[in-house]
């Protein structure tokens, strides 16, 4: 293992690149944050207005204003369309933009903790944990914990399939990316697996459809009394991670010089492992198993705002907020009146750029092992 460089934890985190100055770097995040910000609120107007029933955007906010109390014009709108807007579609664009972003943290999360740039939770069969937590709730009727059962079994699943797959892939005390990336694929097909073979048994036929589609995932059927979960626990994991940033920062200089450091880095991996299962876990559980969000948003933001996990979480955030947004409208508008699984067009856009991530470590030789 090669002994880190000195300087900060930030600069030695960061890939390296020419020098500069702070006063640079924090305008680039500012400009980059409002950017994104502009954009989401963009994406969420187009989300409230795009769909079987058109709306002008003009109106969109007039409806959304005046549901918030602000009568600042007179309602020229039908009942029928404030219904479509507020009960229907808002709902299911701010858990898009929960989802991509809660996706999105734990990425890049995660491709720090194992020091890994093609972990994510869908490929390392964290999602299918969750996924077969969720399900057995369903097929067994479970309701140990009243409403939060879903939401409970999806966290514990979530974290045995990252342990386990962590476990596996590390031999020797060192892990590498094949190992890591093997290890998931194939802990992933067997939790799934079981999932389909719960499915198959199950005399609930019709329980077993919806999961089936559910499994694909997808962003319908929520409604404003679920919302509340996925958004707690995604204002729990980034203030986890933001406040754990410069940690983060330590470990990608090495574990052996994050210990010289300071940090112990056992301890410091285990109370993470948990909170980004927790957070994954009610993801899935509201949203169903989307993949690839958490590996393409970390690799985008970094072009942009370096390798600081301090402007990394934050703008990786927004990004994944962005990309689902637009995602669930191309899956309702690309084949209406049919709704295709927003989980299929995240496979369909990840595959592509985890195939080129993998050439690209290839040529560098990233495919190192981590202790």
């Amino acid at each position: 293992m090669t002994q880190a460089a000195t300087g900060t934890p930030a600069e030695e985190a960061a890939p390296r690149r020419k020098t500069t100055r702070p006063e640079t770097g924090r305008t680039r995040l500012a400009v980059t944050l409002l950017a994104l910000t502009a954009l989401l609120v963009v994406s969420a107007t187009a989300g409230l207005a795009i769909g079987s029933v058109q709306v002008p955007p003009g109106q969109v906010w007039g409806i959304v204003t005046h549901a918030l109390g602000a009568d600042w014009q007179q309602p020229d709108w039908s009942r029928a369309r404030e219904t479509i807007v507020v009960d229907v579609r808002a709902p299911r664009v701010l858990l898009g933009a929960v989802t991509g972003a809660g996706l999105a943290v734990i990425g890049t999360a995660l491709q720090a903790l194992v020091r890994n740039p093609l972990a994510e939770p869908y490929l390392l069969g964290v999602s299918s944990g969750a996924s077969l937590g969720a399900v057995s709730v369903i097929v067994f009727g479970v309701t140990l914990f009243g409403a939060l059962s879903l939401s409970v079994a999806a966290f514990f699943g979530a974290l045995g399939a990252l342990l386990l797959v962590y476990a596996t892939a590390r031999t020797g005390g060192r892990i590498t990316s094949a190992r890591l990336v093997l290890s998931g694929v194939a802990i992933a097909a067997v939790l799934t697996a079981v999932l389909d073979l719960l499915l198959l048994t199950t005399d609930r036929g019709n329980e077993a459809r919806a999961v089936l589609a559910w499994t694909l995932g997808g962003l319908g059927g929520v409604n404003w009394g679920t919302l509340w979960l996925p958004s707690t626990a995604l204002l729990l994991g980034v203030g986890v991670l933001l406040v754990q940033a410069r940690n983060l920062n330590l470990l990608l200089a090495g574990e052996e010089a994050a210990t010289t450091m300071g940090l112990d880095v056992a301890r410091f991996r285990a109370r993470l492992f948990v909170v980004l299962s927790l957070v994954t876990g009610v993801l899935v559980a509201a949203a169903g198993p989307i993949g690839f969000v958490g590996l393409m948003m970390p690799h985008i933001v970094r072009l942009f705002v370096g390798g600081d996990h301090r402007r990394v979480l934050p703008t990786a955030a927004l990004g994944g907020a962005v990309f689902l947004v637009w995602a669930d409208i191309a899956a309702r508008t690309i084949a209406a009146p049919t709704e295709i699984p927003v989980g299929v067009l995240t496979a369909l856009c990840g595959g592509p750029f985890f195939l080129w991530l993998m050439r690209r470590d290839a040529r560098r030789g990233t495919d190192r092992g981590v202790a």
